[in-house]
């Protein structure tokens, strides 16, 4: 069988350009979280499997990459390690295990590589990056806040374009199911369905509450409630009489009141139909969304007893997680990762003048330039200048005889053709000047 070498199913290549606008990005976004205080948190590519099994359903369970044992024990088949499925257990491991000597809150974000052994698909991988921030020890709603200017501040920063924040609470939702007449050992099946109404039209869910055994009448009112134009005077309405809906509607109140300096109005909204299935926030959850692109690409919520449930101490918790895939996909091929291979190449035009040649490639990254001398064989002008052009180069350097005797250094502007001899020792001032507009200065 001829050996394959594309690589595994579910799993991608990044070549230079595309890796250059993905680490541009995280750049970002890591400039971003840290202006807020939170601090980057690495954890092994994999845990032990006790640490991640019975942590995700059975359903996610299946889903791991899990290891095998090795050395002596490989002929066993079993297995003690798996891939990472997640970021947030590792996360609950390591407040477990490092408990005391955390700050208190701790401020976390990680950006990394996660894996799942699922089918894989269009825009579905097995592997792929997440981004997630996380607060723990803190019940204030500034911590919320700070999640979710954060997040806000680094889609902008990425140009993502018309992004809206869609903002609810758990107290809401649960008020609002007991308002609405929904008996609680339906509850957790009725917010299920509910999560759905971006997906389903509305008499489709209402058919499916129904199944679930709502009454046809409940859910058709629960239904057109969460949909209807003025649905959120409506929620705020039949939620008067609950004082825990009360302190749902106040919740998200203060965490408006908190980002309005930060996040204009027109994007953060309350939204009364916005569940996130996930069972496991306890408070405000929220989700980004953004025009022409399916599902959310970002989102979060208050969770505070999770960090327990998963292991680790039981600490109150709120954070957010930015899908940096969909975000990545969203950002133009003339990105800033996207400039071309080299900003100045520079030629060799014989053995004898090689040493000056390189030596002018230093000068040139001196400057900030990333530069390199023609490795190619040929001695001949435009064979190099066309490796020049190849690369991207902005500029050429040409450094033959004539420059030699000249102590000149020819500087061919790839783009317009135009060429500029320079003394040897100016090189460095002039290639600031043509490069980054400054005779001292390097990139931004």
């Amino acid at each position: 069988m001829p050996v394959r070498f594309d690589p595994p199913s579910g799993t991608r290549d990044f070549l230079a350009p595309e890796l250059e606008a993905r680490e541009a990005a995280f750049g970002i976004i890591k400039e971003v979280f840290a202006r807020y205080a939170f601090e980057p948190l690495q954890t092994p590519a994999f845990e032990r499997l006790d640490v991640l099994t019975g942590k995700y359903g059975d359903e996610g369970d299946k889903l791991i990459f899990k290891i095998l044992r090795r050395g002596e024990h490989e002929a066993s088949g079993e297995a003690d390690l798996a891939l990472r499925y997640d970021m947030t257990v590792p996360l609950a491991r390591v407040a477990a295990a490092y408990g005391s000597q955390l700050p208190t809150p701790y401020k976390r974000y990680t950006i990394g590589p996660v894996w799942r052994a699922d089918r894989p698909g269009r825009g579905r991988f097995r592997e792929f990056w997440q981004c997630d921030l996380d607060i723990l020890g803190s019940r204030s709603p500034l911590a919320d806040a700070e999640v979710l200017c954060a997040v806000c501040e680094a889609m902008a920063r990425l140009d993502v374009p018309g992004f809206t924040v869609l903002l609810n609470s758990r107290l809401v939702l649960a008020g609002l199911l007991r308002a609405f007449g929904v008996p609680d050992d339906i509850g957790p099946d009725v917010l299920i369905t509910l999560d759905k109404l971006d997906k389903l039209a509305p008499a489709e869910v209402t058919a499916e509450l129904a199944g679930r055994g709502l009454a046809e009448a409940r859910a058709g009112a629960l239904v057109d409630a969460m949909t209807a134009p003025d649905a959120t005077e409506q929620v705020r309405a039949a939620l008067k009489s609950s004082e825990e809906s009360v302190s749902g509607l106040e919740e998200i109140d203060t965490l408006l009141a908190l980002v309005r300096s930060q996040v204009p109005a027109d994007r953060i909204v309350f939204t009364p139909r916005l569940v996130r299935g996930l069972s496991y926030y306890t408070g405000a959850i929220w989700e980004v969304t953004a025009p022409g692109i399916p599902g959310s690409i970002a989102g979060g919520g208050r969770y505070d007893h999770l960090i327990e449930a998963l292991g680790g101490p039981d600490v109150p918790a709120t954070g957010g997680s930015l899908g940096v895939e969909r975000i990545l996909a969203l950002r133009s091929a003339d990105s800033e990762g996207q400039r071309g291979r080299l900003d100045v190449a520079v030629t060799v035009m014989s053995q004898e003048l090689a040493p000056a040649s390189f030596g002018f490639a230093a000068i040139a990254r001196s400057t900030g330039a990333r530069a390199s001398v023609y490795l190619g064989a040929s001695a001949k002008l435009g064979r190099q200048l066309k490796w020049a052009s190849d690369a991207g180069a902005r500029l050429c350097l040409i450094y033959g005889k004539a420059e030699e005797a000249q102590g000149r250094v020819t500087i061919r502007d790839m783009t317009s053709g135009d060429q500029t001899p320079v003394p040897a020792g100016e090189l460095a001032a002039q290639l600031s000047r043509m490069l980054w507009g400054d005779p001292v200065g390097t990139p931004g």
